[in-house]
């Protein structure tokens, strides 16, 4: 068993690396438009994330026809090869090539807040367009921060994955054993800190927010961590442009919200703010975001599974 499973690692390693160094040698252009027939390919094959971005999409879009999401389900699939091809681009190109691959939208609100803050702030994006631009593009124009991350499990590609993402100074925390490394980060203000907090997050870790108008567990540390430690929060983006042909670095304003005497309230409002930056993106770029995720497994308690 253990020669079995160092065997499937390392021909796992091997697929990947091939894959990430044939398409890195091509133009972006060919990269991405063989990373979407990958993605379509996936779609073709994948029957169970199919049933869960399905179950999803009917979940969030109720009013929308079976036609139109099934489309929405095809350009999810679309969408993360598209970044697929975007990825094998990113540990060889120069800087000035890379720029040229994006638009970046109203930058200087990061500049002010650096200005203000230094670099006591939260960065938070979500699993939308290009999601691993944000942190790379952030680092690769002069600011590279600390962000959370799910190692992979072979440990192979996870170096593999990780040497690009740390390529312009960025450094990555396992996300699970993070909550002191995060907490010591924010009070440190030596760096920034980036997450992800639009996936399902287990009960201990979690209150209900609604999402897309549907209860999900959504992770409730951020935000008080954020408030302990009086932290701006500021939102990123990278969705695909069609009609640019580019992607966009979209950086929103910074969070704010009235707060009370309350800190559990004053948590939840923050994690609502928050969560509705996200829902909002994902609706400007419906076929963009992770839908095959099982975003809404936890339930509160007495209702039944979703999926």
């Amino acid at each position: 068993m253990a020669k079995h499973g160092k065997l499937q690692t390392s021909l796992q390693y091997a697929a990947a690396k091939s894959v990430l160094a044939t398409l890195g040698r091509l133009p972006p252009p060919a990269a991405f438009r063989i990373g979407r027939a990958t993605g379509k390919a996936a779609y073709a094959l994948a029957r169970n994330l199919r049933r869960t971005g399905a179950t999803n999409l009917r979940l969030a879009f109720p009013e929308k026809t079976e036609e139109e999401r099934a489309r929405l389900l095809r350009e999810c699939f679309d969408s993360l090869g598209r970044e697929l091809g975007l990825f094998s681009q990113l540990s060889t190109r120069p800087p000035e090539v890379l720029e040229s691959l994006i638009e970046v939208q109203n930058f200087h609100r990061l500049l002010e807040a650096k200005k203000a803050h230094g670099d006591k702030l939260i960065y938070y994006t979500a699993h939308l367009g290009a999601w691993e631009f944000t942190s790379f593009a952030v680092s690769m124009f002069g600011h590279p921060f600390s962000f959370l991350v799910r190692r992979i499990d072979n440990p192979h590609i996870e170096q593999l994955v990780d040497r690009v993402r740390t390529r312009f100074g960025n450094k990555t925390i396992d996300k699970l054993s993070a909550g002191r490394s995060m907490l010591k980060i924010l009070r440190s203000g030596k760096t920034a800190l980036g997450l992800l907090p639009d996936l399902n997050t287990l009960d201990d870790e979690a209150i209900f927010i609604d999402f897309f108008g549907v209860p999900a567990a959504t992770n409730f540390l951020v935000a008080k961590f954020a408030l302990r430690t009086k932290t701006p929060i500021i939102p990123f983006f990278a969705p695909w442009c069609e009609e640019k042909g580019k992607y966009l670095l979209i950086v929103e304003e910074p969070l704010s919200f009235e707060h009370t005497d309350d800190e559990d309230e004053n948590v939840r409002r923050l994690t609502i703010a928050m969560t509705q930056r996200i829902e909002n993106q994902i609706r400007r770029y419906p076929g963009q975001w992770l839908w095959i995720h099982k975003r809404w497994k936890t339930r509160p308690p007495g209702e039944p599974g979703i999926y």
